[in-house]
């Protein structure tokens, strides 16, 4: 029995097809246009991460390399973790982080549980005044931060939360944004799950915490996300509400640090890498979650 051999022609084919890249809906990406993107994407990624590469590559280099030099270094010659050490001599930096992190963690509860139950509210629940209510979020986002100042510190100032971290905690406690983020994921669950549920006996606590808030878990790591890193990058409102140096978060403390020792930038570099290491711990630990996004359903199959 012959075994048919493959011809030119099929091998051509074999060929043109292997060379052929398609996008994710199938359709076919010319080179240029796939060269272009990849480029783009260098590009973006260097603006964005080139940056703090940057100043983690300073962080770590001894006091005798010059990070000045022409053409730049970007590699220390000799790596060293003593700027990370100098840092906390300088300036009491854990406790500072101890004093973001209360406040972040407190942050992210309250932005979880209030935005979760105001969300299920205004997408589920049929009540008077509920579109004036959303419509009062989405004017709220409106308003910029520097325009409540004043306004937030006569608050605190009149409640005697001023020179407290519950004082920084509280305007920051439940966020509009979050709070549309909810309604929308909410929103987009099949409501006959829940009206079976209801047919079942189930109350409103119940079809709320046993079906759909398990289905937007996508959504909740995006708030606790977004809760964190808004509370733990916050200056100016800390800067403003906090007097005794006991009480400063870390936006706070590094500032010192800028202005004591404003020439040394391996300090700098060090107490920047710091602070941003729990904002890469956080998102390492819900990216699983965070890419989900609020488009996840409640029925499978």
């Amino acid at each position: 029995m012959s075994v048919p051999r493959a011809t030119e022609a099929d091998g051509r084919r074999v060929e043109k097809s292997v060379r052929r890249v398609t996008d994710a809906d199938g359709r076919r990406v010319a080179p240029w246009q796939l060269v272009l993107r990849y480029v783009l994407l260098i590009a973006v990624l260097a603006l964005t991460v080139g940056p703090f590469l940057w100043q983690l590559s300073t962080s770590l280099k001894g006091p005798h390399e010059d990070i000045f030099s022409s053409p730049p270094s970007f590699l220390p010659g000799d790596p060293t973790l003593h700027n990370y050490g100098r840092v906390a001599d300088t300036i009491p930096v854990w406790d500072y982080a101890y004093n973001s992190l209360k406040v972040a963690a407190a942050n992210v509860i309250t932005n979880c549980v209030g935005a979760a139950l105001a969300g299920y509210a205004l997408a589920r629940m049929r009540y008077r005044g509920r579109r004036a209510a959303t419509l009062a979020f989405i004017l709220a986002m409106l308003v910029p931060v520097e325009g409540l100042i004043i306004a937030q510190f006569t608050t605190m100032r009149e409640l005697g939360l001023n020179n407290t971290l519950i004082g920084v905690l509280l305007p920051g406690s439940i966020s509009a944004i979050n709070v549309l983020l909810m309604r929308n994921a909410f929103l987009n669950l099949p409501l006959e799950v829940e009206e079976a549920a209801f047919v079942d006996g189930a109350n409103v606590w119940q079809r709320f915490l046993r079906i759909a808030l398990p289905s937007v878990k996508g959504t909740l790591a995006v708030v606790a996300i977004f809760a964190f890193m808004g509370a733990w990058d916050d200056f100016l409102w800390p800067l403003i509400v906090l007097s005794d140096p006991d009480k400063f978060t870390l936006t706070i403390g590094l500032n010192y640090l800028h202005g004591t020792f404003a020439n040394d930038e391996r300090l700098v570099a060090a107490g920047t890498i710091i602070a941003v290491a729990p904002l890469i711990a956080l998102f390492a630990c819900l990216q699983r979650y965070f890419f989900r996004g609020v488009g996840e359903g409640a029925v499978k199959g």
